[in-house]
């Protein structure tokens, strides 16, 4: 099945028929744009990496595909992760200093992988509504610089963004 590309920015050298983590990551594939999904192809259990970003590259480009992953760094996934997506209830933390996916909790197999974007991301390429309906949903995915002080102690944040923090108080 052809997967439908919803924007030019679209950067993935890779082919979604040779996955880089076959047995561990299956996507998912829908027609509707912005509707695909990422899942763990067997169990995980909580803490356990699911895991390790290999293939990336480097860019200091904010896209609405890449990942921050310092201050001024973003990498774009180049796999099949980039299927990950947002929640405010994830079942992932996607760490950039140890560059793992960790499990949030117990994980069957068919379950998604999805992580809270804010916890890399510090301003977002393209800010959108979420529809998680979890009950600490932050409603607007803008990154973290827009997130009030009582939601920040709901989620994980990686190093850069606590730094970050620390520098806009």
């Amino acid at each position: 099945m052809p997967v439908k590309i919803p924007s030019q920015e679209y950067l993935v050298p890779w082919d979604i028929n040779n996955p880089r983590y076959p047995g561990i990551v299956k996507i998912i594939v829908s027609q509707d744009d912005f509707s695909s999904k990422a899942t763990v192809a067997k169990g995980f259990k909580k803490g356990q990496v699911i895991a390790k970003i290999t293939g990336h590259t480097f860019d200091a480009t904010k896209r609405w595909t890449s990942v921050q992953v310092g201050k001024d760094m973003h990498i774009e996934l180049n796999s099949e992760l980039v299927y990950m997506n947002h929640s405010c209830d994830p079942s992932v933390k996607l760490d950039t200093t140890q560059f793992e996916i960790v499990a949030l909790r117990d994980l069957e197999p068919g379950d998604e992988i999805s992580f809270f974007y804010p916890s890399t991301e510090w301003d977002m390429a393209k800010p959108f509504n979420c529809w998680c309906q979890a009950k600490n949903c932050v409603r607007v995915i803008a990154g973290a610089k827009n997130l009030k002080k009582e939601q920040l102690k709901n989620f994980f944040f990686n190093q850069h963004i606590h730094e970050l923090l620390q520098e806009n108080q």
